[in-house]
């Protein structure tokens, strides 16, 4: 109790700022939960794999753009502690063209995979339905990372209220949209498990016009969006963010091509073994993202106390976010370990074989959940420092080197099934657990902060 009462201001500030970040990123988790809970419950569990696997590869391909652009919100909260409002809006726009140069890339190369889905060795029905899902799915991706740049400018500001509310709305879009065009209700057409993708894409399209509308029209943002700011060049923002947003994208595109490719793995185990698999997902998905909540707020504080040159700041703003991370993940770790039949139940009730297979994935999703929580909250606080280039590599490590190849052995050497891959992981969580906490608090102790460049002066270019 102490260590709360010492880190009382800490706690409560960073509760209030990651709290709407958590609700968006839940929103954004629960849109893909939600298609699956309509193609499980609507179209089965072929059709279940299916957009699973192909959510998951669309997701990889979208990973190092979403990873790379979260980087804005930190040097735009820098910027704001130095009251640099040009700055702001050189990032906001520098950001947006990254947006852009992210989804031709990335889409480009989603629509590739797409066309080669073979390659993964899933049976032919799978391969037919993931390939034309996933090529709606990619369409998608420029105005989910339209939405993700414009974000950054309110959440570097401290309003991340908005975005919870655009990306609340767009989940009960996207939930309408799927139960309509799944079956075809009313006037619209039944497209079976195209019609889940359609959903997905037409709640995209409103988050991005709808976060770009708010920020032009708002009031709280015109400072930051003067007319005579919009001839001031952008090539050095746009450089820096590409710079720490590259290395910081493959941050999380390691993580996620992690369990993208277990999702490969487990499909070479079987259809019903690729269903469970993608049901426990969903799950721990949820927490994840709640997690990286309060990671973002962590990389945020941390990124102001650098802007103000205050490393008691950096520490304290660290340890608050390891707190509130690790009280929710253990709560979520219990959750998981008591009452997983019944959150599988609310997936699938028809198929015994793939809800007992899911609900022994889920207790070992009980078991990372602290792992998971500490390794993504030490990663926010990492690029709030503009450190990401040795988190870089220790992700590479854990995730590529220990998790993969373990959860294969285990897998099909070791005989142990899906529970192998979900052990395999488990054992990667932890090792970047470890290794990212070591980093940032070495980082503070020899590192001095105003030889930390996180954004470009202000001056003239």
């Amino acid at each position: 109790m102490s260590l709360i009462r010492t880190y009382r201001p800490e706690l409560t500030d960073t509760f209030r700022l990651s709290v709407p970040i958590i609700i968006a990123q839940l929103g954004v988790v629960l849109m893909g939960v939600t298609d699956n809970l309509f193609v499980g419950r609507l179209l089965g569990a072929v059709p279940l794999g299916a957009a699973g696997l192909a959510n998951s590869l669309s997701f990889l391909m979208s990973s190092i753009g979403v990873g790379g652009l979260s980087v804005v919100a930190a040097l735009v909260s820098k910027a704001h502690s130095q009251q640099d409002a040009a700055a702001i809006n050189r990032l906001f726009r520098g950001g947006l063209r990254v947006s852009l140069l992210f989804s031709v890339v990335f889409g480009g190369l989603s629509v590739l995979l797409a066309f080669n889905f073979s390659l993964f060795g899933q049976t032919a029905e799978i391969t037919k339905l993931a390939r034309d899902f996933m090529l709606i799915v990619s369409v998608s991706l420029l105005p989910l990372l339209v939405f993700v740049a414009t974000r950054q400018l309110a959440d570097g500001l401290r309003y991340p209220r908005i975005a919870m509310a655009i990306t609340m709305s767009a989940l009960a879009l996207n939930a309408f949209f799927n139960y309509v065009l799944i079956k075809g209700v009313g006037p619209f057409p039944e497209l079976g498990l195209m019609g889940s993708a359609t959903a997905t894409l037409l709640s995209r399209l409103f988050m991005a016009v709808a976060m770009l509308a708010y920020v032009y029209r708002s009031a709280r943002f015109k400072p930051y969006l003067q007319q005579a700011f919009r001839k001031l060049p952008i090539n050095e923002e746009v450089n820096t963010i590409l710079k720490l947003g590259v290395p910081g994208g493959l941050t999380f595109f390691f993580e996620v091509a992690t369990f993208s490719l277990a999702v490969v793995i487990v499909g070479w185990l079987g259809e019903d073994r690729l269903a469970a698999h993608q049901i426990a997902i969903n799950m721990v998905s949820v927490t994840y993202m709640m997690a990286t909540g309060i990671s973002s707020a962590a990389a945020i504080r941390v990124g102001a106390a650098v802007g103000s040159g205050n490393r008691e700041g950096v520490f304290r703003a660290g340890i608050a976010a390891f707190m509130l991370s690790v009280s929710f993940m253990s709560l979520a770790a219990v959750l998981y370990l008591t009452a997983n039949e019944w959150l599988v139940s609310l997936y699938i009730r028809d198929n015994p074989a793939v809800m007992r297979i899911a609900a022994s994935l889920v207790i070992v999703g009980g078991f990372f959940q602290l792992s998971d929580g500490v390794q993504v909250v030490a990663l926010g606080c990492l690029r709030g420092l503009s450190d990401v280039n040795v988190p870089t590599i220790i992700t590479l490590f854990s995730y590529w080197v220990v998790a993969l190849p373990l959860s294969y052995v285990l897998a099909f050497s070791f005989r142990m099934d899906a529970i192998g891959v979900w052990i395999g992981l488990l054992m990667g969580l932890s090792i970047a657990a470890v290794l990212l906490t070591i980093r940032f608090f070495r980082r503070i102790r020899r590192f001095d902060l105003n030889g930390i460049d996180l954004q470009p002066s202000s001056g003239s270019h």
